[in-house]
């Protein structure tokens, strides 16, 4: 099989939706989904006599259009790839590069950002000589963000929220705005697409209540959206936002555990569901005494309250008649 169809055969396979199917070797070691693919690009690299290539990641720039923020890597998020890397003194499974034109930089990373970062880690950190291992392919826009999700697919560190950015921005970009194009061509379904893609709709006053993006699901956003698409609404949760990532710096400064992101829905859902100030009371007066209290609340209407007395019925009533009137409960007829 050629080098071409090779990478066709990556590009048009439909990608998991569920845990990545796994192989494992004679030594043990598992083979994922990606690694087997990426492998058969480098066989077919040596059968055509254009073996991969070392680099500096200096060389090469990063592709805006992979769901991973690369600013978002720290060393704990890829510090087991480090310790990979280090120890087979590069990267076993190769990156995908390809030549730019009229750029600054020769290449351009598609795939492999953790390893692309933590190559640069360890040239900063007593490592200078390890290189990153790479393929050259010839890939349009699309074709790359068709290629990389097929490697993201499997991975549990993109954010559900990251994952929704991008494919946000690959549905203007490369399907004309049309959602149901690109669950097509990824084989997505078009519901999940959607539920991805709703979570940008949340905004980062909210999104910063959770201790990591990491911690907010697609699962989450079906509860906040719907309070968050109501102006009124999305007031108090941002409110009550501010106060939960207030609490979380707090407890990470003291190294406590962080607020869990179920717990943050929870309490951000139970805010615009809070009734507080809503509520306006007035005394009862009759016969130059308090007799009880009128609590007004705009979604329950009145709550009297009336105390032991010795006015007749008829007082009583002939001292609530004007708080209700001025209540404006009663609806009217429209004669």
């Amino acid at each position: 099989m050629s080098r071409r169809s090779l990478i066709g055969e990556a590009l048009a396979a439909p990608a998991p939706e569920r845990a990545p199917e796994v192989e494992v070797t004679q030594s043990g070691a598992a083979r994922t989904f990606t690694a087997r693919r990426l492998e058969g690009f480098t066989e077919a690299a040596r059968m055509v006599k254009r073996p991969t290539i070392r680099l500096k990641p200096s060389e090469c720039s990063i592709w805006p259009g992979n769901a991973r923020d690369y600013a978002l890597l720290t060393e704990d998020r890829v510090r087991s790839l480090i310790d990979s890397i280090q120890a087979e003194n590069g990267n076993r499974i190769p990156v995908v590069v390809r030549r730019t034109k009229n750029a600054a930089l020769e290449y351009e990373l598609v795939i492999g950002t953790r390893r692309h970062w933590a190559i640069s880690w360890l040239n900063a950190n007593h490592y200078p000589d390890i290189e990153l291992v790479a393929i050259i392919e010839d890939l349009d826009d699309e074709a790359a963000f068709r290629l990389a999700d097929i490697e993201n697919r499997e991975r549990e560190d993109i954010s559900d929220l990251e994952r929704g950015m991008n494919y946000k921005a690959a549905v203007e970009a490369y399907y004309d705005g049309v959602q149901a194009r690109l669950a097509d061509r990824v084989k997505l379904s078009k519901s999940m697409l959607s539920r991805y893609i709703g979570l940008t709709e949340i905004p980062q006053s909210i999104v910063s209540a959770f201790s990591s993006p990491m911690d907010l699901q697609v699962r989450h956003g079906d509860k906040l959206l719907p309070a968050i698409r109501n102006s009124a609404l999305r007031e108090k949760m941002e409110a009550a936002a501010k106060e939960i990532a207030a609490e979380q710096s707090f407890r990470q400064s003291g190294d406590e555990e962080p607020i869990s992101g179920a717990d943050v829905v929870a309490r951000l859902v139970k805010a615009t569901t809070s009734r507080t100030g809503r509520v306006q009371k007035t005394s009862i007066e009759a016969k130059g005494s308090t007799i009880g209290q009128v609590d007004r609340d705009r979604a329950r209407g009145l709550t009297i309250t009336i105390n032991p007395t010795d006015l007749s019925p008829d007082d009583i009533l002939e001292a609530l008649r004007p708080l209700i009137e001025r209540a404006k409960i009663l609806k009217r007829s429209g004669r």
